[in-house]
């Protein structure tokens, strides 16, 4: 499932913004303040509001009063379009409001059409807790078949419908949908908790935060031996003097990643080695993943860095993206940026206190640049990114 676009309505700087046109990869870059990390906010807000309830994702970014754009009363409104796994472009509408206030999910929608023509079904239409669902998806799209709708009630107006209705295969596109947002993950890398030694356990994947590195090295090495020797491979080739890296058991029961380093007898444990090498590691870690995230968000992977690795971090992240993990990634790099294509950079510009999103491809003096040789990092620093900084 990939997704096309992304509308965004009252959702703190986007009073109305759109991102269109996807790609599998798409790079954004910004000044200070103009809203990248608010727009990954909005998959998070999403994550959290399925996995809990919309009152909670709310909650936990300040309230509605702080989360809807300045001088609007809502509602927050974010629609996103897809292809599901049978290629049809569908459409997720969510818009979250008050009852009171309590914040509440006053329309959620979920359609996509039967054919060219015609009015979509709307597989799911619920409104403050209660609403209809069609049963008959398995037939949908045949010839003479009309839709068949039930009627639910949910306990609670603040949870989503597809959290409840996702559980079933019957409601397969509505599965697909909540399958696809319970397995994104928002990067929020912390290089701190990526240097203690951790309880010993099992992990397939690396967390959001990259506490868990250790045992998911432990994992890839023991499960995927072929990806974990293309990441000491990749460690080899970008950080000097690294030829190994392993998860080695302490005599309490935990984990402790060890680097050796060539040039000396004994490994250095991971509190020990530079921020840029557990980041470089940890990016592998991820990147190298047997089984890609739909979604993988990261921002600013430069920090702490070399800015002659970036170039090959970008064709990490684009190889990712070919293996089917949809990326968005933000930068401030102009050093990440000279390795993306035109057609994956979107710029963020904020006029009037409110932010609005350009493509980088649409801009006919980029296209013609790029086209004799200028690299878009260098056309970025020239400011030739109205209102995108870095100045």
């Amino acid at each position: 499932m990939k997704i096309e676009s992304v509308a965004i309505k009252n959702y703190r700087l986007f009073r109305q913004a759109e991102l269109r046109d996807l790609p599998q990869m798409t790079v954004l870059v910004g000044a200070n303040g103009s809203g990248k990390s608010t727009l990954f906010d909005i998959f998070s807000f999403l994550k959290d509001a399925l996995a809990q309830n919309v009152v909670t994702a709310v909650a936990r970014r300040g309230g509605y009063r702080e989360l809807v754009s300045r001088g609007e009363k809502g509602p927050i409104g974010i629609m996103i379009k897809f292809r599901e796994s049978g290629g049809r472009l569908a459409t997720y509408e969510l818009r979250v409001g008050l009852d009171g206030n309590r914040p509440v999910v006053e329309r959620e929608i979920l359609k996509f059409r039967r054919g060219q023509r015609g009015q979509p079904w709307h597989f799911v239409d619920f409104s403050r807790g209660s609403g209809t669902a069609i049963t008959n998806e398995s037939v949908y799209g045949k010839k003479g078949v009309q839709a068949e709708r039930e009627e639910y009630t949910l306990d609670d107006p603040s949870v989503l419908a597809i959290k409840g209705l996702g559980q079933f295969k019957g409601f397969r596109v509505v599965s697909e949908f909540r399958n696809l947002i319970e397995n994104w993950h928002i990067s929020d890398f912390h290089i701190a908790e990526a240097r203690p030694s951790s309880e010993a356990g099992y992990a397939e994947h690396l967390s959001t935060r990259g506490d868990n590195i250790a045992q998911v090295a432990q994992y890839l090495f023991e499960n995927h031996d072929d990806q974990f020797k293309r990441i000491l491979q990749a460690m080899k080739e970008r950080v000097p003097g690294i030829n190994h890296v392993e998860a080695r058991p302490t005599e309490d029961g935990r984990l402790v990643l060890r680097f050796q380093d060539g040039s000396f007898r004994d490994p250095f444990i991971a509190r020990y080695v530079s921020d840029g090498t557990i980041k470089m590691f940890a990016y592998l870690v991820l990147l190298y993943d047997p089984q890609p995230h739909p979604l993988l968000a990261v921002e600013e992977p430069e920090n702490q860095l070399y800015p002659e690795l970036l170039r090959e971090l970008i064709e990490e992240f684009r190889s990712y993206a070919r293996r089917g993990g949809q990326v968005f990634v933000s930068t401030h790099s102009p050093d990440f940026l000279n390795g993306a294509r035109l057609e994956e950079i979107y710029w963020l510009e904020k006029q009037e206190g409110f932010t609005r999103i350009r493509r980088a491809s649409d801009v006919e003096l980029l296209r013609n640049l790029v086209a004799e040789g200028d690299l878009p990092g260098a056309l970025w620093r020239q400011g030739l990114f109205e209102g995108a900084g870095p100045r």
